[in-house]
């Protein structure tokens, strides 16, 4: 339906394999930078002292980190045969995700920390005090349920920054290696080609941005409806 490309494979089938693994690393990265970030923002929001400011200075140097730089120099130097630390770390797919991961949970983790250094103070978690509740039960039976709506809403926020990540990666050439199929390394496939078979750039093209703009409407949508506030406040 897509077209062809070079080699002769279906952009169309590759296009939808592109998909698969897009959101593949999208979600699974996600989904490990929320569970490392929602446990040290918690920890430090909620015992504060010299473990906020332990886990805060942490936060800001892994900030710095440049994740493309990062993600091309680990490629670059796990290239050879073997890899790295006896082939754990090799470009790819799984490099990707470790490395989305490694760098995206500082912002889940930001937001947690300033919602918990909030709930703290509440007069619930007081009340589990008196009560004799120890600090992981007042951690994880009172406060985290109150921060399932925030953690949701952010989640949903981080998988299209996630998947741009992973396009852009691949697009550099350090993300899903050959023959598979990825839409960042088909765009950048396409680029010498452009000018004689355009559709070849435009499908995946058109999907990322689609798929992107997908979950940012539902971010917002869940925002709205996880808090009215918010909305009402639009």
């Amino acid at each position: 339906f897509f077209g062809v490309d070079p080699l002769g494979r279906s952009v169309f089938s590759r296009v939808l394999y592109g998909a698969r693994v897009s959101l593949e690393v999208a979600l699974l990265a996600t989904a490990i930078s929320v569970t490392i970030g929602v446990t040290i923002g918690m920890t430090a929001g909620f015992f504060r002292g010299w473990v906020d400011t332990v886990l805060s200075r942490l936060i800001d140097v892994l900030l710095a980190f440049p994740i493309l730089l990062l993600a091309i120099g680990l490629a670059s130097a796990c290239s050879l045969v073997n890899g790295c630390l006896g082939g754990l770390i090799q470009p790819g797919k799984w490099l990707v995700m470790m490395v989305i991961a490694f760098v995206n949970w500082t912002y889940i983790a930001r937001i947690i920390r300033g919602q918990v250094l909030s709930m703290r103070e509440k007069e619930f978690v007081d009340a589990s005090r008196s009560l004799g509740a120890s600090n992981p039960r007042i951690i994880f039976r009172e406060l985290l349920p109150n921060l399932v709506a925030p953690i949701i809403v952010y989640s949903t926020l981080i998988i299209p920054q996630n998947v741009l990540f992973e396009a852009a990666l691949s697009f550099l050439g350090v993300g899903v290696q050959p023959p598979d199929a990825s839409w960042g390394q088909m765009i950048a496939d396409a680029t010498e080609i452009f000018d004689t078979a355009w559709w070849y750039m435009l499908f995946p093209g058109a999907f990322l941005l689609i798929t992107v703009l997908a979950f940012n409407l539902l971010g917002d949508g869940l925002q709205d409806a996880l808090n009215p506030r918010s909305g009402r406040n639009k």
